[in-house]
């Protein structure tokens, strides 16, 4: 990639890993499910009266913004509010490559490569290290929400697939409009109508600015730059970028959160960015030999 692009890809990763501490700071005064309403919302509105409808279907995009909004996000925010660090959520939720291979495997026919097998096997020996040894900040609870979190991701992928190459702006824009229903039910009804006001009328400009960040940064510039490169150079140029999310995740909370990283934690993100290298790395495998025969 030219110089450019590398900056623009590393400055997405560096968005999509921050992210998470951003996240902790909107959920020290926002619930979880509010939270990620408010994110939804200001990530389809006023955009969607200037950009116009992408050619999808309406299932499409309801189905993608179900399951990425109150899926991947209810349950990741609902996790980071008292039961996983963010460092630990950021590498965890990585899992959602796995989750993407084996949904593929089941639905479309395909088959794991060695290299994918062993792959999987160093990123669930990372989770296993996480199971046992993680302290107060990261509870099993947690780690099973954000590994649903990163199931219901691994959907969301294959509907975005199923939708074909369409202008991915106008994709998260109207997509985001059906987020936004389930996420205020399961606020009304976990959180309450009070908690609710209490929060919209309470929060600093600290937890306003999560939300427009978490809308703005995350979910419009993030996405559409990351699509932008993967429309200009091939997958297994662009996605190995993508390692370095989990480094800026835990760095970022080990700075700004001051979050521990004791040796268990820093071998088990070692079995899990290992993993996904070498699952990249078999991505790479396959095309060149797809490109031989």
């Amino acid at each position: 990639m030219p110089a450019s692009h590398l900056l623009l890809a590393l400055a997405v990763v560096f968005v999509w890993g921050t992210n998470f501490v951003v996240i902790k700071l909107g959920l020290a005064e926002l619930p979880p499910f509010l939270f990620a309403a408010l994110r939804f919302a200001l990530s389809a509105f006023p955009f969607l009266l200037f950009i116009r409808r992408p050619p999808v279907r309406w299932r499409t995009l309801a189905t993608f913004g179900v399951v990425l909004g109150a899926g991947q996000f209810g349950l990741l925010f609902l996790a980071m509010r008292t039961s996983i660090s963010p460092g630990m959520a950021s590498l965890v939720v990585q899992t959602q490559v796995f989750f993407t291979i084996g949904l593929s495997i089941a639905l479309k026919g395909e088959r794991l490569t060695r290299v994918q097998w062993l792959a999987l096997a160093l990123a669930v020996a990372g989770m296993g290290v996480i199971a046992l040894l993680s302290d107060g900040t990261t509870t099993l609870l947690g780690l099973a929400l954000v590994l649903a979190a990163a199931f219901c991701w691994a959907c969301a992928n294959l509907v975005a697939q199923s939708a074909g190459r369409v202008d991915v702006l106008a994709f998260m824009v109207w997509s985001s409009l059906f987020s936004v229903p389930p996420l205020l039910a399961l606020s009304l009804v976990f959180e309450g109508s009070q908690l609710i006001g209490t929060a919209l009328t309470g929060a600093s400009w600290s937890a306003w600015s999560a939300v427009v960040w978490q809308a703005v940064g995350n979910t419009l510039f993030a996405y559409a730059a990351w699509n932008w490169l993967l429309s200009r150079h091939p997958t297994a140029t662009v996605a190995p970028s993508a390692l370095l999310v989990p480094v800026f995740g835990m760095g970022a909370a080990a700075w700004w959160l001051s979050e521990p990283l004791p040796g268990w934690k820093l071998a088990a993100a070692a079995l899990v960015i290992a993993g996904l290298a070498l699952n990249v790395l078999a991505a790479r495998m396959s095309a060149a030999r797809t490109a031989l025969s």
